[in-house]
């Protein structure tokens, strides 16, 4: 699929702050994860329909799941939001 959408670097320097901190194993890579969390809902997709190359289907909806029970989203938008959206 070539139309998948891929987080820039500098738009990862501005949501970073906003990501919780790893403790333990290490987690798998958030740039990727959260393209492809983006791309699912940007796409009205199913989590199982999800590119391979944003990993496994089950990681993606389970960050999800954790981030948006811990208010992560709801962080970078307000962060995003207070910045200017610049």
């Amino acid at each position: 699929m070539s139309n998948l959408f891929w987080l820039t670097d500098e738009q990862m320097d501005r949501l970073r702050p906003f990501f919780p901190k790893s403790h333990g194993k290490p987690r798998v890579d958030d740039r990727r994860v959260l393209s492809g969390i983006i791309f699912i809902n940007r796409n009205g997709l199913r989590w199982c329909d999800a590119p391979r190359e944003y990993g496994p289907p089950k990681t993606l909806c389970n960050r999800w799941k954790r981030w948006g029970d811990m208010g992560v989203f709801a962080r970078m938008m307000e962060g995003l939001a207070s910045d200017g959206g610049e």
